[in-house]
């Protein structure tokens, strides 16, 4: 190989008038990320010079061996004449170097989206409302589809797996023991010590009992299993079956005639309707037994008469309320992890924002639930 052929020229770019209405920029040189290119500068003063050229064209005769370098600094100087409303002529370029030019110019850029004035205070408060209504009404609709789920499945008609109801089933019970035994018990103690640091004052310690075992089969009980299941199993339904919108699989189901509302929400919402209750008594429990772990312990209240005074405080009432509360907040936990895995993207991060919302708008739907329970069980007088 002659010597010649090892000695690679440098990047080069000249510009200059052709007529004078016309911009004739020359490349030259081998243009390497690893070795440096041209810079553009020359070509922006040149724009600003009056009179502003009206066309743009490219002469490549002496180009060598090029890289995204030089596609760099060709997208740098359309966008200048583009902005400039400068007629531009790549003829002169590279099949190859054009065809990239079109590619890297089909998508917009996003910087008449960063200049687009911001929407003032009334108009974002009424973007976000129309939002959440719409994402209500379609959470509504969704449950409506559910319940006529649940209507085939009464009536013998839903086509399912038995064998992933009891998956889900699993899934949904013995699976979450350990984490619902470790909360229970920890809220348990915690309510137990709030109402001892005040109840001690007035020489009422036992009525701690009272306390934590009508606080926990009423409200916390059923609350905190809901809020442990939406973080768990809703971010699990809604990741599971947002891979499945990923890969094409519910699609294929509608395909193949199998309603994918039966198929897959179905199992998942009845396992969780009839875990809930059980989870919530389990929950109660296990938040009486920490009450009574303080109060043994701290207050000086034997077991015995502290799983009495228990006893005496809690009517049925207050434990089927709980346990109703539970199989609520299971249908809602259910239904919005579903319903998020449906509506997630195409891509594999719109898994994991999938599941993030499902955890957020579960405990959010809970709560919201919680209140509208205290407000319809006080004015029923329970």
């Amino acid at each position: 190989m002659p010597a010649e052929a090892l000695i690679t020229k440098s990047a080069g770019l000249k510009v200059g008038r052709v007529p004078e209405e016309t911009l004739l920029i020359s490349l030259s040189g081998d243009w390497r990320l690893h070795r440096g290119f041209a810079a553009d500068q020359s070509v922006r003063d040149e724009l600003s010079i009056a009179p502003k050229p009206r066309l743009v064209v490219f002469e490549s005769d002496a180009l060598g061996m090029w890289d995204s370098s030089l596609l760099a600094v060709l997208t740098r100087i359309v966008d200048l004449c583009r902005k400039a409303d400068i007629k531009i002529d790549f003829s002169g370029l590279p099949r190859g170097l054009r065809r990239l030019i079109d590619l890297a110019q089909a998508v917009p850029g996003k910087e008449s989206e960063r200049s687009s004035q911001r929407p003032n205070l009334v108009a974002r408060v009424g973007l976000s409302t129309i939002k959440y209504a719409s994402a209500t009404v379609e959470f509504l609709g969704f449950l409506g589809e559910v319940c006529i789920a649940i209507g085939r499945f009464v009536t013998g008609k839903a086509r399912f797996r038995p064998g992933d109801l009891m998956l889900a089933l699993q899934d949904c019970g013995a699976s979450a023991f350990g984490i619902v035994t470790l909360i229970s018990f920890l809220v348990g103690t915690i309510l137990a010590f709030m109402g001892a640091v005040a109840l001690e004052q007035f020489g009422a310690s036992i009525y701690v009992a009272d306390l934590v075992a009508i606080g926990m089969t009423r409200d916390m009980g059923a609350m905190m299993t809901a809020i442990i299941m939406a973080g768990r199993t809703g971010a699990a339904f809604a990741a599971q079956l947002g891979t499945m919108k990923v890969t094409q699989e519910i699609d294929a189901l509608a395909t193949m005639g199998i309603s994918p509302m039966e198929f897959l929400v179905l199992p998942r919402v009845i396992a969780l309707v009839l875990m809930m209750p059980l989870l919530c008594f389990y929950s109660d429990l296990l938040g009486i037994l920490g009450g009574s772990a303080v109060g043994t312990g701290l207050l000086g209240v034997s077991f015995a008469t502290y799983i009495r005074e228990t006893i005496h405080a809690l009517t049925l009432g207050d434990i089927l309320g709980g346990a109703f509360k539970a199989g609520v907040y299971g249908v809602i936990v259910a239904v919005t992890g579903c319903l998020r895995g449906f509506q997630c993207g195409s891509s594999s991060s719109a898994v994991g924002d999938a599941a993030t919302s499902a955890v957020v708008t579960g405990i959010v739907y809970i709560v919201v639930a919680c209140g509208v329970f205290a407000l319809v069980f006080n004015r029923l007088g329970f």
